[in-house]
């Protein structure tokens, strides 16, 4: 049996503990020593930068927001759903450690991504992000599903918290769309965008494409009406 080796580890600016594993080829990033993402199981993520990319393809600039770097793999689909050469990615990503992480180890996932000059990497956290935003961006991602820098998006039940909704929504162009990927599914979630503004749908996906479907997770799609 191949040993699961830790390769790099690192501790968050917000506290939260950052270790990045590899086991026979699959790669495992673990944040406040519990949630994962994994090199083997991205279908959730690619389906948060597909999908919050889809009604923006014909834009000839399309701005975009990602909350964190995670394993690369949003950031990826998102690069490949939007192709136009004026397209720019802001990636706010507040552990630097990160970066050399996909340097160092997980280059050979996404090749070429880290010097697509449409990128724009900002070393803060999302709400820093957004602070003097105002009808900038076209799409605004994140995935909820990692503990590290989120602690003033999402709460202790993992909803966003209205605070975070509202700099959002300044934040985005109207029609454009707040992208979550989620575990929670409830009407909770769906409440707070709508009492923030937004008209909400949501996607189920799995997030493998490997073994049982029956856990799915969340993409919920929150969109700022015009006007």
């Amino acid at each position: 049996m191949k040993p699961t080796l830790k390769l790099a580890e690192a501790a968050a600016p917000d506290g939260v503990e950052l270790a990045l594993f590899e086991h026979d080829g699959t790669y495992f990033l673990q944040s406040g020593g519990g949630s994962s993402l994994s090199s083997d199981a991205s279908a959730a993520e690619e389906a948060l930068g597909r999908l919050a990319c889809a009604p923006f393809r014909r834009v000839r600039q399309p701005r975009l927001l990602l909350g964190g770097v995670g394993l690369g793999f949003a950031v990826a689909a998102a690069r490949e759903a939007l192709p136009q050469k004026r397209a720019t990615f802001v990636v706010a990503e507040p552990e630097s450690a990160l970066l050399a992480w996909h340097r160092a180890f997980l280059g050979h996932l996404h090749p070429g991504q880290l010097g697509d000059p449409r990128l724009d990497w900002r070393r803060e956290a999302l709400p820093e992000a957004l602070r003097n935003a105002r009808d900038a961006y076209h799409a605004i991602l994140i995935d909820a599903r990692m503990d590290a820098g989120l602690a003033k998006v999402v709460d202790a039940r993992d909803l966003p918290r209205p605070s975070f909704l509202d700099r959002a929504r300044e934040g985005l162009k109207n029609g454009g769309l707040l992208a979550v990927c989620s575990r929670v599914s409830g009407t909770a979630f769906e409440r707070r965008l709508l009492q923030a503004g937004f008209d909400v749908s949501r996607e189920s996906v799995p997030p493998s494409r490997k073994g049982k479907r029956r856990r799915l997770h969340t993409i919920w799609l929150a969109c700022k009406a015009g006007g």
